[in-house]
């Protein structure tokens, strides 16, 4: 697939061309990364890769059909951004579609940027050299950790809380998201499945930080990114619309996979 209009196309150095390694390919436009893979051949930088996360998670679910009507497969969306990508993909798989609970830790002044995340059963992950290089106290770590958990707790209430639930034990699970920039709320929610020992483990996401998509790559089976970006400061500047995604739209998306797909087991 070509670039969208507008779009520049940067080549990294020529050994990056030159030697992609043997377990990962390039098709399309689209980067698989299995565990070890190929280097990023093309990187893209501009605002408005995507319409709206609608239109990523369409593009991203055209790049996992080799995934489609398979009943070991189950996709996770990280809320709330992550599940209206996560919707589009798990209905193209045809594949029941849950979510993963995960959330960030900001810097004071600075949410966008991340010191680290958080994810349901204590797990936490914070970017050391960032906290050391901002001079952050560890009780202004724990204080935004603290308040983060409170919206962790509010949204396992309220995500959580129904008869569609599934297994991960023995599952490939394709892990989405709308976006990768500092990768540790990323690192987290691999942290948390892992511990539920899927089959496979598969992050797939419309773009990521090139500064980061190897070392998430190396952390499980297979990596599938469609586009990086270098010098962007948010996940919004791939997207022309990247409005919140609210409670309510999170729920309905759920609520609609559920109807509509597989019976939970």
């Amino acid at each position: 697939m070509e670039p969208k209009s507008g779009c520049s196309i940067t080549l990294p150095p020529n050994d990056c061309l030159k030697r992609p390694r043997s377990s990962g390919s390039q098709e399309d436009g689209l980067f698989k990364y299995p565990r070890n893979g190929c280097i990023l051949r093309r990187r893209f930088a501009m605002k408005g890769l995507f319409q709206n996360r609608t239109d990523a998670g369409q593009y991203l679910a055209g790049q996992l059909a080799q995934y489609a009507g398979r009943s070991d497969v189950l996709v996770l969306g990280l809320p709330r951004g992550g599940v209206t990508v996560a919707f589009e993909v798990a209905q193209r798989l045809k594949a029941p579609l849950d979510v993963l609970l995960v959330r960030k830790l900001g810097v004071p002044g600075e949410k966008e940027l991340a010191m680290g995340a958080i994810a349901s059963g204590g797990v936490r992950v914070i970017h050391e050299n960032l906290v050391r290089s901002f001079q952050i106290p560890q009780r202004i770590v724990d204080a935004v950790a603290a308040e983060e958990e409170v919206e962790l707790k509010r949204r396992e209430k309220l995500y959580l809380n129904r008869d569609a639930r599934y297994e991960i034990e023995g599952k490939t699970v394709i892990l989405v998201d709308d976006g990768i920039a500092t990768g540790f709320t990323m690192r987290a929610a691999i942290e948390v499945l892992k511990k539920q020992k899927p089959a496979r483990l598969i992050v797939a996401v419309p773009f990521a930080s090139p500064t980061v998509h190897e070392e998430i790559a190396d952390q499980v089976d297979e990596m599938v990114v469609c586009h990086s970006m270098d010098n962007f400061s948010s996940v919004g500047m791939a997207y022309e619309n990247f409005s919140q995604v609210t409670d309510e739209e999170v729920i309905r998306l759920l609520e609609k996979a559920h109807e509509e797909g597989p019976t939970p087991r």
